[in-house]
């Protein structure tokens, strides 16, 4: 597929997919919303991305016999999910690594309150296939597209950090998906930063290759956040411990039907059914909801630091402060490392 064709056949699916690694800027707040039939007087309004948790938890049937109402709102990625919490408008959403980073640096008022833990594989660092880049160390002096503040942008950071680089050794070309996608199929930049499911669709296109993954540099979590006043409110709090036990069992119907979600998720987000099965696989599909514990807050502390010393956030910070580990329950300890940037690999 020449280049032209292959802007063509990428660029409108990129303006309907998930966005939960996203940090950057949006235009966009929220795009409506919907119910969720339940009992009782509780309503917990939730903030969601398309093909996201509703729709997670309708596919694995985990909206049925509600004891409190759900109202949705979907929003286009985690920053203006966040700014909703931030401004009481949402109650609890799901986000990636990076959004809660930058909400607290910015003094938003925002609790974690579950994580979860998958593969990196799905945060890339992609190049033509044809390129003569073969290692992140290659990168010095060329040039790399990435959305700021997302998860990828920390994955670029952290691969060029493992390979003896700084971001001053790239030419970094701050773009978000749609406009990053053009510029690297015109080969205005020499490689992009991101993550799935843009991982999942470009490989999905002759004339791309990774050239390093996340595996090894970035750690693969993905939190829910609440709002500090859902969490003071005891029926909310009790319907917050619902919520997230649902989503767990949920989770785990993704990983026991891979298929079966990467065609609801196909219909939800107008990807090809190819992509989205990718996508599960690398990505989705290996998600496991597992302890807000002392190793999964250091490896966000650790995100927190690095974009605080370069200055993309507006301040250093206590990321534990953030957190209210109440819902914990008997979920596995995230097993999450800190992050090492040892000897480049190719």
């Amino acid at each position: 597929m020449k280049r032209p064709l292959l802007i063509a056949a990428l660029l409108l699916p990129l303006t309907s997919l998930l966005l939960t690694g996203c940090g950057g800027a949006s235009s966009a707040d929220t795009s409506g919303g919907s119910s969720s039939d339940g009992s009782g007087s509780v309503t917990l309004n939730v903030g969601d991305q398309k093909g996201g948790s509703e729709a997670i938890l309708r596919a694995a049937g985990e909206l049925d016999d509600l004891t409190y109402k759900i109202k949705w709102s979907t929003f286009t990625s985690g920053p203006p999910l966040l700014e909703a919490i931030n401004a009481k408008a949402v109650d609890v959403g799901g986000v990636g690594n990076t959004p809660p980073v930058f909400a607290a640096g910015s003094g938003s008022k925002i609790t974690v309150i579950g994580v979860s833990h998958g593969s990196s594989a799905g945060e890339a660092i992609v190049v033509p296939k044809d390129s003569p880049l073969k290692t992140p160390a290659d990168l010095k002096g060329k040039s790399v597209a990435v959305a700021q503040g997302s998860s990828a942008h920390y994955q670029l950071v952290a691969a060029l950090k493992k390979a003896g680089l700084s971001l001053s050794d790239v030419k970094v070309k701050l773009l978000q998906p749609a406009d990053a996608l053009a510029a690297f199929s015109r080969g205005k930049v020499d490689a992009w930063s991101i993550w799935d499911p843009y991982t999942s669709q470009v490989l999905r296109t002759p004339g791309t290759r990774v050239l390093t993954t996340g595996e090894g540099v970035t750690n693969g979590l993905s939190f829910q956040v609440a709002a500090p006043g859902a969490l003071k409110d005891p029926e909310k709090s009790k319907a917050l411990d619902d919520y997230l036990k649902r989503l767990e069992r949920a989770q785990a119907w993704v990983f026991k039907h891979p298929e079966e979600w990467a065609k609801v998720w196909a219909k939800e987000t107008g990807l090809p059914y190819e992509v989205a099965l990718d996508s599960v696989k690398r990505t989705a599909g290996t998600r496991v909801p597992v302890a807000l514990d002392d190793a999964a807050i250091a490896s966000e502390q650790q995100i927190a630091d690095t974009f605080a010393e370069l200055k993309l956030i507006p301040k250093k910070f206590v990321f534990k402060d953030y957190v209210d580990t109440r819902f914990n329950g008997n979920r596995p300890p995230s097993s999450t490392p800190p992050l090492s940037y040892g000897k480049a690999s190719s």
